[in-house]
């Protein structure tokens, strides 16, 4: 079956136009699926990489000698 196939397949079950169900990226199964690792976010990595304080640093200043 091709993709074409397919989303028309798919389009006349459920209504929708060939174009949407396309844009939606359905694929045929396979015998095998891909397992594939989650898609993380290690937000601590990404800020160390950036190097932004989360607050800025102030110069400090000279005490006012009385």
């Amino acid at each position: 079956m091709t993709q074409a196939e397919l989303n028309r397949a798919v389009a006349r079950a459920t209504g929708e136009t060939v174009s949407t169900i396309a844009a939606m990226g359905f694929v045929p199964l396979t015998a095998n699926p891909i397992d594939r690792e989650p898609l993380v976010v290690d937000w601590d990595a990404l800020d160390a990489r950036r190097h932004v304080p989360v607050f800025p640093q102030r110069k400090r200043r000279e005490p006012v000698a009385a």
